[in-house]
This record gives structure tokens, sequence and C-alpha cells, in this order.
């Protein structure tokens, strides 16, 4: 296929995205940007004085990925747990403002919905950089929890809609293998296909339909070092098989992604745009809100990872956790 008709393939898999809805079943998660001017340095510590400029609260994590979603202009259909407090009810104002149904997340009292807070530090003319960043977790869900529960009634309900269903797992018990299994039981997904970011058990989730874990997560989940092609290759088709996927995207940042699809040769792709990277914040929730996209619009798996590798050379080249429009992917797949 010569690129003419690549662009062409491309660019019809993105025009389908508008009729498209995505099944998220995540942890989801408030990003927090406080900004500050360095005034000086503290006397009572070797540490900046920063002066306060202003702060503002974004969805992260799973949530990033179904705004993602929205901005590529797929319904996203989001299953997931917010506490009764402020950052919980900032998340939902800033879905119901996009139109992103709301109904499939549990707002639990006395829970604290998960907040990263990055301190920025900048002076006159420079640009921001982060200094340190504050976590804010709360006990991961017990599994025997009532409000599991209504996530699985939830997705169920939303999975008859659904062209695909992304699980974005960060650890924090919204987004588990067990749970998923609650979810897939009696044929409710029917078929559909299932994309994987988890953290830290990413083996757990065996069976799904294709996962995009960085190389850091794949060395976690076979616990070996991986360096240079030939290693990143062997651990590529063994994880394909420990977990019997049909398809695996490996990102490797500056580096760009390897994608595997069945026993084709890998296709190594190489980073879109500049390796100048502004903030890298994120980028992963946009690989895979992208690559799911497209293989809910039926698009084989290299492919996916094409328009994914887009977005993500996009989105890199945005401040703070940011997403990627239908509109600038298809201005990347033109500038292909």
């Amino acid at each position: 296929m010569n690129r003419i008709e690549e662009k062409k393939k491309l660019r019809k898999i993105v025009e389908a995205f508008p009729d498209l809805s995505v099944l998220v079943l995540a942890d989801l998660v408030a990003d927090e940007f406080v900004y500050g001017e360095i005034a000086r340095v503290s006397r009572e510590a070797p540490v900046l004085i920063l002066k306060h400029k202003g702060s503002k609260i974004v969805p992260g994590g799973g949530a990033n990925a179904v705004m993602n979603l929205a901005d590529l202009r797929v319904t996203p259909l989001p299953v997931g747990v917010v506490g009764d407090d402020a950052p919980g009810k900032q998340l939902l104002h800033a879905f119901k403002t996009r139109k992103i149904p709301t109904s499939g997340i549990a707002k639990l009292k006395n829970h604290q919905t998960t907040m990263k807070s990055r301190i920025l530090a900048y002076q006159a003319h420079t640009s921001r950089q982060q200094v340190v960043r504050v976590d804010r977790e709360p006990e991961p869900l017990n599994e025997t929890h009532p409000a599991l529960l209504e996530l699985v009634d939830a997705a169920r309900d939303y999975a008859p809609a659904a062209d695909a269903m992304l699980i974005s797992d960060y650890g924090y018990g919204a987004a588990t293998p067990r749970l998923l299994n609650f979810i897939r039981a009696k044929g409710a997904l029917n078929g559909t296909p299932v994309t994987l970011d988890s953290r830290y058990r990413m083996t757990e989730f065996a069976g799904v339909t294709a996962a995009t874990p960085n190389i850091g997560e794949l060395e976690e989940a076979l616990n070996e070092r991986i360096e240079g092609n030939v290693a990143l290759v062997r651990a590529g088709r063994q994880l394909m098989r420990t977990m019997k996927l049909e398809s695996l995207v490996v990102t490797r940042g500056s580096e760009g992604m390897v994608a595997f699809e069945g026993k084709k040769k890998p296709l190594e792709i190489p980073i879109f745009g500049s390796d100048e990277v502004a903030d890298v914040t994120g980028a992963g929730d946009t690989v895979i809100a992208t690559f799911t996209a497209a293989l809910a619009a039926g698009a084989d798996a290299e492919s996916a990872a094409l328009l994914a590798n887009f977005a993500g050379g996009v989105v890199v080249m945005k401040h703070g956790t940011a997403t990627v429009s239908y509109d600038e992917l298809l201005n990347a797949v033109e500038a292909y």
C-alpha cells in the first residue's frame, strides 16, 4: 500500500469516530496543577518560595482517557467511582460540560477522590517546570464494596451500545480483573473488543483483546529487564501468548512504539513530530483512547497503532494533562 492509499485508509477510520461509543471502566483521577512564580529561596530550608498565581483541576487517569475519546468525537460511556468531595464534583462537572454521561459513575460519601497535585514553578519569560507532585490516594475499594456491584450493573447496561471497551486500571479498585469477569459473564460484551491500560497487574487481565503498555510496564509484567529490539520483540510475543492477546502496542517514549498483531512481523513506528517533548503527562491515556477508537471503527492493529502514535506525538507537545482533538488527528494524518 502506498502512502496516499494508507492516508486515505487512516482518514476513513478517523471519520468513523463520531458514530462510535466506547465503554470505559476506569480509575477516575483529578489532576491538579498549581502554578507559582519563583520569588526567592527560603531562609528556613534550601527550597524555593513560590508566589501563587493560579491553579486548576482537570480530568486525569482514566478520566483523561474519557476526555480524549470525547475530543475525538467518540461517545464515551464512563464507569467508575468518585468521592462526594470537591475534586469528585469537578470531575463530574467536566464530564457534564462535555455532555458525557455520568449515570455509570458511583458517587460515594466519605470517599476521597484520587487527586494528583503538581506544583509548577516559573520565572518571568521562562516555561513552567514541575518541581514536586503530591498524591492524595484513598485506600483501594474492597472487592466486596457494594459500589462495585453498581459499576457492574452500569457496565452491563452500557455494553449493548458499546463498539469497544477500554479498561484504565491505575490500581485504585474501580477497574479490576474481577469486575471485568463479572461484566463479561453471560456474554454481556458479546465479542466487543476490550483494550487494557494497567499499571501493576496487566497479566491478570488475560483474555482481553489488546493492551498498550509502556516499556516499563512490560518489564514489570514479565519481571525482566528488556534491552534492545530483539529482546523487546521476544518479550512482546511472550506477553501476547501469556495474555492470549490479539494485538499489543508497546510505547517507548522518544523511540516511538512497536505494534504486534497475531503472527505478523512486529511493526516499529517512529515517534511522530518533534522529539522536543513539552510534557508526557497523560500521554498513555491519549494513546489507548485513540487505539481503542480505531479498533472500534474496524481498523487493524497496525493502523490503530499508527493513529495512536500520531495522537501521542501531538499531545506531548502540550503542557499538562491534555487531549487530542478530532481535527488535530486528521491534520496529523494529512501531514504523514
